[in-house]
C-alpha cells in the first residue's frame, strides 16, 4: 500500500500529516495521536516521570509542528479540558475514536491510536460508563510510550514500550524494572550514526522506519534519533554511546 494523503481530524485525535505514523500505510495501518501539553496542568502531572528521566527539555512536544505556538496553545486547551472535566473529555474521545474507525473501514485502512503522544497517563485506570476506553473498543490496536515501568492490568490490546534515560539513578531503577518485566525500550540516539546493533544486550530495530511499536520483536531496543530540542540534551535522556554501566544493567 503506497503513502497516500489520508487524514482525520477529530476534536482530540488527529492522524496523517505526520512523517512517521504516514509510514504505517506500507503495512495498512493508520494512527490516530492524542497530544495534550506534557507534565503538570492545573496541579495534575500528565507526565509523572519527567523529571526524573531528565526528558523535559527534550521533550517530543517541542518537535515538528510542536515549535508552533497555536500548537501549544490547543495541547494545552485540551490538557485543561482533561482535567477540568475528565467525563465530557472521555465522552468527546469516544465519539472521536467511534469516527475515526468509520475513516479507517471506508479507506480499508487498520486503525491504531496513540492516546499519549505527549503524555503519559495511565489510560487502564481511567473509565467512562464504567468501562475503559480499550473495553469499549476492543477490537482496536492501542499502543504508547511510557516511563512508568510498573504500569499493571494492561489490556491486550494496549502495547507499551518502555522509554529508556539514563538521567539519574532514581530513573535507573525504573530502567532495570523494564527489563526485568520483559517490556521493549525506545533509546533515544544523538544521531543514526550513534545508534548500535545491540545495547543492554538487546538487539536494536530501527524505531524510525514506522512508528508501529506493537509489531516490533519482543524484548527489543527500538532504537530512535534526537528530534527538535531532544538534539541538544545532556541530560543523559539522549545517548550517544553505550554507557558504561549497561552492560551490568542486563
Amino acid at each position: 500500500m503506497t503513502n497516500q494523503n489520508y487524514n482525520f481530524a477529530g476534536k482530540l485525535i488527529r492522524a496523517g500529516g505526520d512523517a512517521k505514523t504516514i509510514k504505517g500505510q506500507d503495512k495498512g495501518y493508520f494512527t490516530a495521536i492524542m497530544y495534550m501539553t506534557p507534565h503538570i496542568t492545573k496541579g495534575q502531572n500528565l507526565c509523572p516521570m519527567a523529571e526524573k528521566a531528565g526528558c523535559l527539555k527534550g521533550c517530543l512536544n517541542t518537535a515538528g509542528r510542536g515549535q508552533m505556538n497555536s500548537v501549544q496553545s490547543a495541547r494545552q486547551r485540551k490538557a485543561e479540558f482533561f482535567v477540568a472535566d475528565r467525563d465530557a473529555f472521555m465522552a468527546i474521545l469516544y465519539d472521536d475514536i467511534r469516527r475515526f474507525i468509520n475513516y479507517c473501514v471506508k479507506k480499508d485502512l487498520k486503525p491504531c491510536i496513540r492516546l499519549n503522544g505527549t503524555t503519559d497517563i495511565r489510560w487502564e485506570n481511567i473509565r467512562y460508563k464504567k468501562h475503559t476506553i480499550f473495553e469499549l473498543f476492543p477490537m482496536i490496536q492501542f499502543y504508547d510510550y511510557t516511563k512508568i515501568a510498573n504500569r499493571r492490568n494492561i489490556p491486550n490490546n494496549y502495547h507499551l514500550t518502555f522509554s529508556y534515560s539514563a538521567a539519574n539513578p532514581i530513573y535507573l531503577r525504573q530502567v532495570k524494572i523494564a527489563l526485568d518485566n520483559g517490556m521493549n525500550m525506545a533509546v533515544v540516539f544523538r544521531d543514526k550514526e550513534t545508534i548500535p546493533a545491540q545495547f543492554m544486550g538487546r538487539p536494536t530495530v530501527d524505531g524510525d522506519k514506522n512508528d508501529l511499536r506493537f509489531l516490533d520483536p519482543q524484548q527489543s531496543i527500538v532504537a530512535l534519533y534526537a528530534k527538535g530540542q531532544a538534539k541538544h540534551d545532556q541530560s543523559g535522556f539522549v545517548v550517544d554511546a553505550m554507557p558504561s554501566y549497561a552492560m551490568a544493567a542486563e
